[in-house]
C-alpha cells in the first residue's frame, strides 16, 4: 500500500503554514477600501454635474393579442449647463422606469455646443425634425431666454442664458426639442468656419 497523507495530517500542514502579517493585511483592506471610495466620489461628482428635467409623460397603450398593454413614455432633458445636452425617451410600466431609461437614452445622445462669453450662442441656426421648425439666433447680454416649451428646456440646459428661440411648426414636444437639437449641433464658431473654409477671420468678417 502506498503511504497516502490522511485528511488530518493535511490540516495540519496548513495548520503548520505560516500566515500573512496581519498589519500587512490591514495596510491592503485600507488600500483596497480607499480605491472603492475613490471611485465612488468621481462618479458620484460626474452624476452631480448633470441636471435632468422631464418635459413629459404619457401613457401610452400597444395592441397585442391578449387585448391593449399600458405603458408610460417619459421625455426627458439631460444637460450639464456647460455646453453640453441631450434629450432621451424611455417607456417602462411604470414612471420611474421610464424616466431612467429616458436619462440613460439622453445620456447617449449628447450635443455639444459653442457658447460665447456671453452665454449666448455665436450664429443663427434653423433645426428640423419631422414637422417642427425651430429657429434661435443669439441675443445681447441681459435678454434672458426667450422661448417655450421644451425648447426652453433644451436652451436652459446647454447653459444658454441670452437667446431668442421661435417655434414655426409643430406643436409636439418631442419633435420640438429634437429640432433644437438639431439647431444646436449645426452651430459653430467663427474660428471653426474660417479653418474649414481655409481664410483668415479678418477675411470672414470682410
Amino acid at each position: 500500500m502506498t503511504n497516502t497523507p490522511t485528511k488530518k495530517e493535511n490540516q495540519k500542514q496548513l495548520d503548520n503554514v505560516p500566515s500573512a502579517n496581519p498589519n500587512e493585511q490591514r495596510k491592503s483592506n485600507r488600500n483596497n477600501d480607499r480605491k472603492r471610495n475613490r471611485r465612488g466620489d468621481s462618479k458620484n461628482e460626474r452624476d452631480a454635474e448633470w441636471q435632468e428635467r422631464v418635459v413629459q409623460i404619457r401613457r401610452v397603450s400597444k395592441t397585442v393579442k391578449g387585448g391593449k398593454k399600458m405603458s408610460f413614455r417619459a421625455i426627458v432633458v439631460v444637460g450639464n449647463e456647460k455646453g453640453q445636452v441631450g434629450v432621451g425617451v424611455g417607456k417602462a410600466g411604470d414612471v420611474i422606469g421610464a424616466v431612467k431609461k429616458g436619462v440613460s437614452d439622453g445620456k447617449k445622445h449628447l450635443v455639444r455646443v459653442p457658447l460665447t462669453p456671453n452665454n449666448s450662442i455665436p450664429t443663427l441656426s434653423i433645426g428640423r425634425d419631422g414637422a417642427a421648425n425651430v429657429l434661435i439666433r443669439p441675443a445681447a447680454p441681459g435678454t434672458g431666454v426667450i422661448a417655450g416649451g421644451s425648447i426652453r428646456t433644451v436652451l436652459e440646459l446647454a447653459g444658454i442664458k441670452n437667446v431668442l428661440a421661435k417655434r414655426l411648426g409643430s406643436k409636439t414636444p418631442l419633435n420640438n426639442a429634437r429640432a433644437a437639437m438639431v439647431a444646436l449641433s449645426q452651430l459653430r464658431t467663427h474660428k471653426s468656419a474660417s479653418r474649414e473654409r481655409g481664410i483668415s477671420l479678418e477675411q470672414l468678417y470682410s
